[in-house]
């Protein structure tokens, strides 16, 4: 089935802060539309909107025909309780809720319900558009395709970040909605997956629009741009794909920082004069003054004449002020300014594994033999599940060995962002988990520091744990610029971050002169950021390259 989804003058709020209003969209068969701006900005309230789980503060949203299926595929996967991976793809195909719907009619039919055939025929027709029929024929051989490493029948919450993301990828390729809403669906996916994730955005004929952070990404997927403007309150229809909007939006901004100035220079000038002819106009009221007592008739007569045309002057000067067609200011956008604080040098050898060998479960990572170096800067690749966050664990110590040795170098304070963001996943508040970690810094400077990182009164007093993925990792970005670090660990630090707040992380990496670990799937960012090393992890073995 074509099917179209319509948005009218749609408006969101987060509390008494204006997210968006006004916004109208139309997603037509064979779109795919990039939806960007700033963390906060409502991107994951929008797609929730257009896939009805939240009501919209104002406007509409309708689908053409009204039986065409959504599908809303959400930031993480939620990894519910005794949920195996079957379950997990049936209900994330949306076929568990049709096959409730179909049970539940044919039971309605046999007892001869009025109007039971009806509802049969649609419950029927849904049912099979989302590929019910044979999704448990699909899923094996999609499963299998993507590499989740794991039984169907094996519990989601057992599963680890990489086949998570996998599960998910599966779910969206064994999917057949008629429009689908897609956010951050590139998290977490190594560059294999997100290849394959690529082929079949661009292959669907069904209309799209996805959120991602991966710049690459949108700019080999996308055929237009909406922009939130968080800054500007306004919202952007960009035609053309990643890298036309990039331009266009350039042009644009400078298109307006430049009315502005014109205006502003106009109106500085007309109000210069205005000023300059109501000084001359009083100076002619004080003279005129002062000579009223002498006989000079004619004298009296030109200034009063000459202090009528001034008064005019200024009166005409006015109306043009008046008549200036305003141009408002573009407010200034919030930016994340980040550096990673400098720490005294470590020894010369930072981390080493000698014949290290770890064991997680059925996985074995080893024997391993590696020496990092004060200085380097290592890119480590691989696909998910092949061990790169074991080997950093292990590097760190923080995975146990069963044979061989692992050990840490003299001097070296290490600073990491995890791929789970576990420091800001408990109960705490935020003020509270982060504090702990800087047990020396006011609460006065836990609080400026982490609102440069956008994160504000409303956030710090939360528990860390309902923080957005995006909010947790702005967090542990903060705690890298409050404590000193010479050996810098990030495991796909991109993940979740919004575009600007990436290229701000860029230039941190750029100055940062102490040792790196980096994992990262973002090709922009292993094209912009410098490394010296390239370690490869793949069959439970490290080389380098």
């Amino acid at each position: 089935m074509t099917a179209t989804l319509v948005a009218s003058g749609l408006a969101a709020a987060h509390g008494d802060r204006v997210l968006f209003s006004g916004l109208d969209l139309v997603v037509a068969p064979g779109d795919v539309i990039g939806l960007v701006g700033a963390n906060g900005a409502g991107k994951s309230t929008l797609l929730r909107m257009l896939a009805g789980l939240r009501p919209a503060d104002e406007g509409t949203v309708r689908l053409n025909p009204p039986t065409a299926t959504v599908g809303h595929l959400p930031q993480e996967p939620d990894r519910r309780p005794k949920e195996t991976v079957r379950d997990f793809l049936a209900r994330r195909t949306g076929v568990a809720d049709a096959q409730r719907d179909l049970d539940e009619t044919t039971e309605a039919l046999s007892a001869g319900r009025p109007g039971s055939d009806t509802a049969y025929a649609e419950a029927l027709d849904r049912w099979l558009s989302l590929g019910g029929a044979d999704l448990d024929e699909r899923a094996e051989e999609v499963a299998e395709d993507v590499g989740i490493g794991v039984g169907l029948d094996q519990l989601m919450p057992s599963l680890s970040g990489g086949q998570a993301a996998k599960a998910g990828m599966a779910s969206l390729l064994l999917s057949r909605y008629d429009v689908f809403l897609l956010d951050e669906p590139t998290n977490d996916l190594d560059l294999a997956g997100l290849e394959r994730l690529e082929r079949f955005v661009r292959e669907l004929r069904a209309g799209t629009v996805l959120v991602s952070h991966d710049r690459e990404f949108l700019a080999r997927t996308v055929t237009q741009v909406l922009e939130l403007d968080l800054a500007q309150q306004r919202i952007r229809l960009y035609g053309g794909g990643y890298d036309s909007y990039l331009e266009e939006r350039e042009v644009t901004r400078r298109h307006a920082r430049e009315a502005y100035e014109e205006y502003a220079a106009t109106r500085a000038g007309l109000e210069s004069r205005a000023r300059t002819q109501r000084a001359w106009m009083e100076k002619g009221v004080k003279n005129a003054r002062r000579k009223a007592t002498d006989n000079d008739k004619i004298g009296r007569k030109f200034r009063a004449e000459a202090t009528e045309k001034q008064a005019a002057k200024a009166r005409q000067t006015d109306r043009l002020i008046e008549r200036l067609e305003v141009v408002e200011e573009p407010r200034k956008e919030w930016e994340l300014r980040m550096s990673i604080a400098d720490a005294p040098r470590s020894g010369g050898v930072v981390a080493v594994a000698r014949a290290a060998v770890a064991r997680r479960g059925s996985f074995t990572l080893g024997p391993v033999d590696v020496q990092i170096d004060r200085t380097d800067r290592v890119a480590i690749t691989g696909r998910n599940g092949a061990g790169k966050s074991t080997l950093l664990g292990m590097l760190l110590g923080r995975v146990p060995v069963e044979s061989g040795q692992t050990s840490l170098g003299a001097g070296v304070l290490v600073g990491e962002v995890d791929q789970a963001r576990a420091l800001f996943l408990g109960d705490d508040t935020l003020l509270a988990a982060f504090g702990a970690e800087v047990p020396d810094w006011a609460t006065a400077e836990v609080r400026t520091l982490l609102a440069k990182f956008g994160l504000t009164a409303d956030h710090v007093l939360r528990p860390a744990s309902e923080l957005s993925p995006g909010e947790r990792t702005r967090a542990a970005l903060a705690l890298l610029q409050a404590r000193g670090v010479n050996l810098l660990v990030l495991d796909e630090p991109t993940n979740h971050l919004d575009l600007p707040a990436i290229e701000q992380l860029e230039s941190a990496l750029a100055s940062y002169e102490g040792t790196l670990l980096l994992v990262t799937h973002d090709r922009r960012m292993v094209e912009a950021v410098h490394t010296t090393r390239h370690l490869v992890v793949a069959d439970g073995r490290v080389t380098e390259v």
